[in-house]
């Protein structure tokens, strides 16, 4: 890792860049207001998720780096909601998380998995 450090690495920068865990051992306050990011995903609509055949849907987040984003930022932005139409839908838990954490105020972790409820989008959105 020292060797990595003095031939500047930019993997191994990046990532201590990135780690909260580091900021907080050597307690530094890190601030990614400017961080530019790209999200990529499938362009998948809710009509999409209501017109499949399975009935609990699963996106798995994956990251490289640990920068505070909101995973309600990043729902929303997949899913094209709005912010009330995702309020809804976590409040019917038709979108949740298997390990039951307060979706809204998570902050995106690589591995994260969101879960849809086909059943219980539906209901939320008051379809038949």
């Amino acid at each position: 890792m020292f060797l990595g450090f003095l031939e500047n690495n930019e993997t191994i920068a990046w990532e201590y860049a990135f780690s909260s865990e580091i900021g907080r051992k050597n307690n530094v306050e890190l601030d990614y207001s400017s961080v530019e990011y790209e999200i990529l995903h499938d362009n998948i609509s809710i009509n999409d998720i209501l017109s499949t055949s399975n009935e609990l849907i699963a996106f798995k987040i994956q990251t490289r780096f640990d920068f505070e984003l909101k995973l309600s930022s990043v729902i929303r932005l997949c899913l094209g909601l709005s912010a009330n139409q995702l309020n809804q839908m976590i409040e019917a838990k038709a979108i949740f998380m298997a390990e039951d954490c307060f979706v809204k105020k998570r902050k995106v972790k690589n591995g994260d998995v969101v879960l849809i409820s086909k059943e219980k989008l539906k209901a939320s959105l008051r379809i038949e």
